[in-house]
């Protein structure tokens, strides 16, 4: 059965947030992960100084399946199956070792999975005490006088032939990364949680970039009718335009900016979901794309429901249950559609301070056959050829029509998707010498040919595509007259 559970599907990363949960529901401040080198030797070390256990509850602890998942729980507690130490270990190491400084004093415990394979009968050999010759290896623990350490040997899952010392020390890194995320809302302070990875502090990475000025959306907290435990916050993440290249490069979390978009689920301010759509989406499922990737919305859930969500062993996967799907759905659906645009627009959606609406020379029209873009002929700059186009009217018409039928939308589609980034519009990117120079076209064709004041051009441009991105430079164009 053992050799069956090392089968559940966690990871590194993963299983070491498992062995952290236990250190903070044993009310552990700081957590120290030492990972040494040794080759065929090396071992992975937790030490926490929690509240440490007794001689009974370290043998309870060492059990598989030592707490009903049925039962009632402190609502600060991270567990519920009571196979996190144990299956998260085996998953990664034959042996196992628990050293616990209690109201018993110094306490060890072991499993070692190839004794245990070796023995006769059908015994189940728990071990005392640490493995012969490594007894120094619980002195920092000794030393501290609380808390509890966890031993990881013969790394078997880890240290596999041909990993040398760089493949351990990635290992590291894609770790560190991983804590950071999940424990990010613990170790925003400090004096809450402390963790670190052979001596040097895990820096939090929040998903949210809460705080930052160039947050196109953010919802307030929200909670679905009747269940004021669950809370919702809906986030629309800055364009790559509105962040520096080192924002850039953080926010995009360890698996990039595409694979974190969606919903992350907390349990207890844990993150137990890293950017998912939940299943949710309709008709048939959400998947990921570029054109949402800036949406990520974080979703609060007690323990309590565990069995409602779903949630599995490793703590890594959530269900909503049917009664929230079409109020989380609904919540989704507004966030993705504000994310679109800010990416497209490249954080830019067209608005207006006071919340005016912007004449777009672009729109999409919807028909019974799909979708299709047709030119505005009311934006400024095209109606003013159509009215003082004469006799080439019929022309012009034509080719406005050529270039409705003939917008590149496959290439476009493969490009974004190839380079991960809208094309540029809006004249982004352009000296504002080229936007003057267009803007002073249209300018004297409304003044001097419409008979237009000046304050009433400057404010039809305002309000037109792409010119309300530049309010200063139609602020600045001279009165004519």
């Amino acid at each position: 059965m053992i050799e069956a559970l090392r089968g559940l599907g966690y990871n590194a990363a993963t299983a070491l947030a498992d062995i952290i949960d236990n250190s903070i529901s044993a009310g552990a401040s700081t957590v120290d992960l030492r990972f040494v080198w040794d080759r065929e030797s090396s071992r992975v070390e937790i030490q926490d100084n929690g509240c440490g256990m007794s001689a009974s509850e370290l043998d309870k602890a060492m059990r598989l399946g030592e707490k009903n998942p049925l039962e009632e729980r402190s609502k600060d507690d991270l567990g519920r199956f009571g196979l996190g130490l144990k299956t998260a270990s085996f998953s990664q190491c034959r042996r196992l070792t628990v050293a616990t400084c209690g109201q018993d004093g110094l306490q060890c415990l072991r499993w070692d999975l190839d004794q245990l394979a070796s023995g006769e009968g059908d015994g189940w050999f728990l071990l005392e005490g640490p493995e012969a010759g490594s007894e120094a290896l619980l002195a920092p623990l000794e030393n501290a006088n609380c808390g509890t350490l966890v031993l990881w040997g013969v790394l078997d899952r880890i240290v596999t032939p041909g990993v040398g010392e760089q493949e351990f020390l990635d290992l590291i890194d894609v770790v560190e990364r991983h804590l950071g995320m999940v424990f990010h809302r613990y170790l925003e302070h400090p004096r809450r949680l402390l963790l670190r990875i052979n001596g040097c502090p895990v820096q939090p990475w929040d998903p949210f970039l809460t705080g930052h000025v160039g947050k196109p959306w953010q919802s307030p907290l929200v909670s679905p009718p009747g269940n004021s435990c669950i809370k919702l916050q809906c986030h629309v993440l800055p364009h790559k335009d509105r962040l520096t290249v080192s924002e850039f490069d953080s926010a995009q979390g360890p698996d990039g900016w595409t694979a974190q978009q969606g919903f992350y689920v907390y349990r207890n301010e844990r993150l137990l979901v890293a950017g998912s759509w939940l299943g949710l989406g309709q008709g048939r499922s959400w998947t990921k794309d570029e054109a949402h990737r800036l949406a990520r919305i974080r979703l609060d859930i007690p323990n309590s429901v565990d069995a409602d969500w779903k949630i599995d062993i490793r703590k890594s996967t959530a269900r909503p249950p049917a009664a929230l799907r079409s109020w989380l759905a609904r919540y989704a659906e507004d966030t993705r559609s504000r994310a679109r645009k800010a990416f497209v627009h490249r954080g830019g959606a067209p608005r207006l301070p006071g919340g005016g609406e912007v004449v777009q020379s672009w729109k999409a029209q919807h028909f019974s056959g799909g979708m299709r873009y047709r030119i505005d002929t009311d934006h400024p700059a095209i109606r003013a050829v159509l009215d003082d186009a004469g006799p080439l009217l019929p022309q012009v018409k034509a080719m406005l029509r050529v270039l409705e039928e003939t917008v590149p939308v496959q290439r476009i589609w493969l490009d974004t998707a190839e380079n991960k980034e809208a094309p540029r519009t809006g004249f982004s990117g352009e000296p504002s010498d080229e936007v003057v120079s267009v803007l002073n076209v249209m300018y004297r064709n409304m003044v001097k040919l419409k008979g237009m004041s000046p304050a009433m051009a400057r404010e039809r441009l305002l309000h037109s595509e792409p010119f309300h991105q530049y309010p200063e430079l139609v602020a600045g164009l001279p009165d004519l007259y």
